[in-house]
This record gives structure tokens, sequence and C-alpha cells, in this order.
């Protein structure tokens, strides 16, 4: 028995039979344009704080990691009785170093994964002997622009939180 008892059913039924055009076929210019202002208002309003904490989320990310390869790099010389050189640099870390001498004890790897590149996609940058830290190591990154100094995301990131001496 066909629906002829509202137009919805009437129109859903001359589709299917593949009737005539449907009165509603599609959405209007106004419709449109309505749905797309508010989309672009939403955006407008919640789009610079998402991106604004991208920034901090990356330094958060690099502040973690400078403290777990501080870690790593402490055990180290608990084992050898000296940091990795710069030579060596962070892989030693993860494998016997190749480059210089030997360490004597090596217990590694002292990090469970590869060396990551900083947040913005640089190698952290590790020298030892350090120049703020001459007993020690300089580990730091140079933020999102990759120069000395800088403000907010641009800002360089150290393993002894002060800044760095070139």
């Amino acid at each position: 028995m066909p629906c002829t008892s509202n137009r919805v059913h009437r129109r859903t039924h001359s589709r299917l039979r593949g009737g005539g055009r449907a009165a509603w076929s599609g959405f209007t210019l106004i419709e449109l344009l309505v749905v797309i202002a508010i989309i672009a208002t939403l955006a407008a309003v919640v789009g610079p704080s998402i991106f604004g904490n991208v920034g901090e989320a990356r330094r958060s990310a690099a502040k973690s990691q400078l403290q777990i390869f501080a870690l790593a790099l402490d055990q180290y010389r608990l084992d050898n009785d000296a940091y990795p050189t710069s030579e060596q640099g962070l892989d030693a870390l993860r494998s016997i170093p190749l480059a210089g001498a030997p360490p004597p004890t090596w217990k590694g790897p002292y990090l469970r994964q590869a060396v990551p590149a900083d947040p913005w996609g640089r190698p952290y940058v590790y020298i030892s002997p350090g120049i703020a830290n001459p007993r020690a190591y300089d580990l730091y990154t140079l933020g999102r622009d990759g120069k000395l100094g800088g403000e907010n995301e641009d800002a360089d990131l150290t393993s002894w939180n002060g800044p760095v001496r070139p």
C-alpha cells in the first residue's frame, strides 16, 4: 500500500519509484553560507588556543628529553668514571662508542630507544667537557629558530637551566 499520508513519505516514495524530482533535493545557498560562517567562527575562536599550546608542548617535550638524557649520562658516568666525549656523543648511551678510547665498563644501553631529535627536528647539542659546565657536559637545544637566545618557543633549553655560552 503506497504511503500518501504526509509529504515526507511521498517524496521518499517518489524517489524510490524513480518518479519526478523531490521538492527538497538539497541545501540552499543561504543555508550553506550560514554553516560555513559558523565553522569559520569556531575555528577563529578555538584555533589560537590550540596552536598556542603546541609551542608549549614542544618545550615541555624538550625539557623532559633533556632530563632523561641527564639521567642516562649520570648512569654512564657511574659505570665508566667519565661522561662520553663530544666525539662519542649521545649515541654512546645506546651502543658502545667506537670513537675515542673505549669505555672501560660500559653496561648499556642507557637509553631504551635511539636518541631522538629535538621537537623541532634538529639534533641536541652535546659538548663534553662542557663550556658552561667544564667538569661535566653541556646539553641543550636552540629552540624553534635554531639560533642562540630567543623568547618563548625560540628560547634555548639547557640541561643546567642557564644560558648557552657560545
